[in-house]
């Protein structure tokens, strides 16, 4: 639908119908299971699968952690806590080797 009316503007205004209309037939587009909206290709991004997999990933990450903290806690609350420095010297070293080829 188009509207000209002179006295509001001197450029012809046209209703949101067409914004509708365009809007409802990519909608149609996607809903007739093409994947793609009507009247050409276009990109499509899929992020269920993908943040699905990520979050059971952190998930089992932040479980493990947790008792691997509990298990550490333990230990150190009942005095048996005992580092291994040469370890955490190469973890440091290496870490700081690896930040510098960055």
């Amino acid at each position: 639908m188009r509207i000209d009316d002179r006295n509001l503007t001197s450029v012809p205004v046209e209703s949101g119908r067409t914004q509708e209309a365009q809007r409802a037939n990519r909608e149609d587009g996607l809903r007739s299971g093409s994947g793609t909206p009507s009247g050409g290709g276009g990109d499509q991004v899929e992020l269920s699968s993908t943040l699905g997999s990520l979050s059971r990933a952190l998930t089992a990450y932040g479980s493990s952690r947790q008792s691997q903290v509990s298990a550490l806690r333990a230990q150190y609350q009942s005095g048996n806590y005992r580092p291994d420095s040469l370890a955490t010297s190469r973890g440091m070293v290496s870490e700081a080797l690896a930040a510098g080829t960055k």
